[in-house]
C-alpha cells in the first residue's frame, strides 16, 4: 500500500484511535492530528472523575447497542467488528490492564485517566503520528481532483483523506464547516445531565445516595430505575443521567422545565408500604417516627418525607394519624419534584446531535456525500447512556475510520 497524507481534525479519543489504527495499518501513511486546544485528550483526562470509564463489560453487540438513545441500529455492524471486548484487548496488549466494577463499568487498574492518556500518546508516537496543538481549522474545502485543503489562521494544510472527530457539534464553527461540505447537521443538545431542583427541603439533605429508585417524567413515557444522588442543586446519579440521555430532545423542547416523580421504594407497592407503616405503629408505638426509617430509606431523607407528611419531630408511631400515614406512604412511592433547569458536568457532558447518520457509511465511516471524508466519535449523531458507552463508540468508529483511511477496510 502506498502512503497518503491523512489529516485528523480533533485530538480526542476518536481522533487518536483513528490515527493509531491508520498508521499501524499502513506505516507509509503520513498521519497528522490537528487539535484546536492547548492539549490533547481533554475529555479522557477528566472523565469518570479522573479515572476514565474506558468501556463497559458487554460483549454482545446487540445488547451493547441498546445503550444508545441515538445510533442504536447504525452501531450494530461496527460493534461486530470492534467490540468492547476488542477495546479491552487493545489496551491490555499495550500494557494497560482494565478492571470491571460491579455495575459493569471498566476502568484502568490504576484508577487514573492519565494511564489511558499516556498509552494513546505513546502509541501515536510509536506509529509516527504527527501531533499539532493550537491548530484550529477554520475552513475546509474539497479539491476538485480529490483531497482537501484545511485553512488555519496562519497556513493552509493539504491532505488526501480527512477525518473530522471534533467531538460534540456544539460550536457554531464545527456545524458551519460540516454544512459547507454538504452535510446535514442535526442540532446538538445536551445529554447526560443532572436536574436542577429548587425544592427547599431537598436542599437540606445534599450528599445522600439511594441505590435503587425509580424516576419518571410527568406527561411522558420516560422512566428509569437505578441509583440516585441528591446534590446541592437537585438530583443526579446514574438514574438521572440515563433519563436525561433518553429524554434529551424531549426535555430540551420543554426548556428543561418539567416535573418528575420519584419512587424511593420501587420494590414495594403503596398497599404493602401502608402495611409496613401499620406494623411499625403496632410494634413500636412509642418510637418517634422521624427516627425510625422504613426499609432502606436514608435517615435524613426519611425525616424530610415524614415532616412533609405532617408528622412533627415529637410524633410517635402510636400518634401518627391515618391521614399522615397515607401521605407518608404516597410520598415514599410518588414524591413529585419540579425541575427548573439542568446542571452540566463541566467539559465532560455529552451532546446528542451531529452528522446525520444516513449520510455516513458505517462500514468505513466515510461520508456518502464527499469521497475521502470520514467521521468518528461524538461528532456523529450518536450518543450513549452513562457507563463507558460513549467512549466505546469513539474507539469503534475511530478504529473503523482509521483502517478505512489506510486502505485496509476491505480486509477488516
Amino acid at each position: 500500500m502506498t502512503g497518503q497524507k491523512i489529516a485528523i481534525v480533533g485530538g480526542g479519543a476518536a481522533g487518536f484511535f483513528a490515527a493509531i489504527a491508520c498508521a499501524e495499518a499502513n506505516p507509509s501513511n503520513e498521519v497528522s492530528i490537528y487539535e484546536r486546544g492547548s492539549q490533547f485528550l481533554t475529555k479522557v483526562r477528566i472523565s469518570g472523575g479522573g479515572r476514565c470509564n474506558v468501556t463497559h463489560a458487554c460483549s454482545e453487540p446487540r445488547e451493547l447497542t441498546g445503550q444508545y438513545p441515538r445510533g442504536e441500529r447504525a452501531l450494530i455492524s461496527p460493534f461486530h467488528r470492534f467490540s468492547a471486548t476488542d477495546t479491552v484487548t487493545w489496551f491490555e496488549s499495550r500494557g494497560v490492564p482494565l478492571k470491571e466494577e460491579r455495575d459493569g463499568r471498566m476502568f484502568p487498574t490504576t484508577d487514573s485517566s492519565e494511564t489511558i492518556v499516556q498509552c494513546l500518546m505513546a502509541q501515536a508516537s510509536a506509529t509516527g503520528v504527527k501531533l499539532f496543538t493550537r491548530k484550529g481549522i477554520e475552513q475546509i474545502s474539497a479539491r476538485p481532483g480529490g483531497g482537501f485543503e484545511l485553512h488555519c489562521r496562519d497556513q493552509t494544510i493539504e491532505c488526501d483523506r480527512l477525518l473530522i472527530a471534533t467531538g460534540g457539534c456544539r460550536a457554531a464553527g464545527s456545524a458551519q464547516i460540516l454544512k459547507s461540505l454538504g452535510h446535514v447537521v442535526v442540532p446538538a443538545v445536551p445529554s447526560l445531565f443532572s436536574f436542577h431542583v429548587p425544592t427547599p427541603w431537598l436542599r437540606l439533605i445534599p450528599g445522600i445516595s439511594i441505590p435503587d429508585v425509580e424516576v419518571s417524567v410527568l406527561d411522558t413515557r420516560l422512566r428509569e430505575r437505578g441509583p440516585l444522588l441528591i446534590t446541592h442543586n437537585g438530583v443526579s446519579g446514574p438514574v438521572i443521567l440515563r433519563l436525561s440521555a433518553w429524554g434529551a430532545r424531549i426535555l430540551h423542547e420543554r426548556n428543561d422545565q418539567f416535573r418528575i416523580l420519584i419512587n424511593w421504594l420501587p420494590e414495594f407497592g403503596e398497599e404493602k408500604i401502608r402495611r409496613l407503616l401499620m406494623a411499625e405503629r403496632n410494634s413500636h408505638p412509642n418510637r418517634h417516627v422521624i427516627s425510625a426509617p422504613l426499609q432502606s430509606v436514608p435517615a435524613r431523607l426519611w425525616e424530610q418525607l415524614a415532616l412533609g407528611a405532617g408528622a412533627s419531630k415529637d410524633t410517635t408511631w402510636g400518634r401518627l394519624t391515618r391521614e399522615q400515614a397515607i401521605h407518608l406512604s404516597r410520598a415514599l412511592i410518588r414524591t413529585e419534584l419540579e425541575v427548573d433547569g439542568k446542571s452540566l458536568n463541566k467539559e465532560e457532558f455529552v451532546t446528542c446531535g451531529g452528522v446525520n447518520l444516513r449520510e455516513v457509511d458505517f462500514k468505513t465511516m466515510q461520508s456518502r456525500i464527499v469521497p475521502g471524508l470520514y467521521f468518528a466519535g461524538e461528532l456523529l449523531d450518536v450518543d450513549g447512556i452513562t457507563g463507558g458507552f460513549n467512549f466505546q463508540a469513539a474507539w469503534t468508529t475511530g478504529w473503523i475510520a482509521g483502517k478505512a483511511m489506510a486502505g485496509d477496510h476491505e480486509e477488516t
